[in-house]
């Protein structure tokens, strides 16, 4: 009784790898759920610079610079966060277009505003530094993913970090920690030694949230 051979071609079909299935395309949020995530991501990052105020902490970047300035001079942190943002949207402007640039300066302004609504309705005396700081920081992180998400940032070195992002693949998060790094080594001129230190962790948990979690190529949602 003979068996049958399987012909070359059914042979061949078998050995021969498959096609790995294309990467999906990446899908654009809505315009209502890029209203809600620019909301949701202020309030949270405003409430955490709430928190990092009320326990004399730091942070990076332009927020961490305003607060600091706040600390030496008598100016509100709207004012000084505002202004301090304003020579970045040139940059933005060029590198990331006027969609991305509108929504950072709105996001700018309403962090602005909040972070003075809250004390009103949340009045609180002074936070121990550490739970500020860490807490405070990756409040802020999280928000700024959320900005990030939704194509917004808080301008400023945000700017700098996501054009270094989509045009070299260095990643946002070590960029903005390492600038971050020097922000928070100059406030040791207006805040406690104890906490530049526990804000500079706090500050590595700011920024260890957006390297991991906003890398290019990994989040479809633009």
């Amino acid at each position: 009784m003979s068996t049958q051979q399987p012909s070359a071609a059914t042979s061949s079909a078998q050995q021969a790898p498959s096609t790995p299935a294309p990467a999906p395309s990446p899908v654009r949020h809505g315009a209502v759920e890029d209203i809600l995530g620019l909301l949701v991501g202020v309030t949270v990052v405003s409430f955490g610079l709430f928190i990092l105020k009320a326990g004399s902490a730091v942070t990076g970047g332009t927020a961490g610079l305003s607060l600091l300035v706040s600390y030496l001079a008598p100016v509100p942190f709207p004012v000084l966060f505002i202004a301090i943002n304003l020579p970045f949207f040139l940059l933005a402007i060029r590198g990331k277009g006027w969609v991305f640039t509108l929504r950072s300066g709105g996001a700018i302004v309403l962090v602005s505003v909040l972070s003075g609504v809250h004390p009103l309705f949340l009045p609180v005396g002074h936070i121990d530094p550490f739970y500020a700081a860490v807490v405070g920081n990756v409040l802020c992180g999280v928000g700024i993913l959320i900005l990030f998400r939704h194509r917004a940032s808080l301008g400023g070195f945000n700017i700098v970090a996501l054009i270094l992002q989509d045009r070299f693949g260095i990643r946002a998060g070590y960029v903005l920690m390492a600038v971050d790094t020097v922000v928070v080594l100059v406030s040791l001129v207006a805040v406690p030694p104890l906490n530049v230190l526990v804000s500079a962790l706090g500050a590595v948990l700011l920024n260890l949230i957006l390297a991991l979690n906003h890398r290019p190529g990994r989040y479809l949602g633009v």
